[in-house]
């Protein structure tokens, strides 16, 4: 795959909330960097991450992928994450950029503005 396939591979993955594809996806030294939030480090990082908070509390997930450029090794991509909570969706623009070695992401960024996603709450 390219690294482009693998970043939407890991979309739709983090979609389903099939954490060992996404495990599968990503290098045992990756740094996952929600920026507002915090880094975390290694699959199990990445595992803790994406099986807490809202992406454990949604009924449904969506990943929707407005733009995705790569150049070689790094993937960037423009995102709306909906996570529907209860009644409603919670959407949050993210802007990413990722970095592939080997045929795995070895690092994941997540810009996103946290006062959107604390105001939806």
């Amino acid at each position: 795959m390219t690294p482009g396939e693998i970043v939407t591979a890991l979309v739709t993955a983090c979609e389903r909330r099939d954490l060992d594809a996404v495990c599968a996806l990503v290098t045992d030294d990756i740094e996952y960097d929600n920026v507002p939030i915090g880094k975390v480090f290694g699959p199990d990082g990445v595992r803790k991450v994406l099986s807490s908070g809202v992406m454990a509390e949604a009924a449904e997930i969506e990943w929707r992928v407005l733009a995705q450029t790569a150049d070689a090794d790094t993937v960037m991509n423009e995102r709306v994450d909906r996570f529907l909570v209860g009644d409603r969706w919670i959407e949050i623009p993210i802007a990413a950029v990722f970095r592939v070695r080997d045929g795995r992401i070895c690092l994941w960024r997540d810009y996103f503005d946290l006062d959107t996603y604390r105001k939806q709450r």
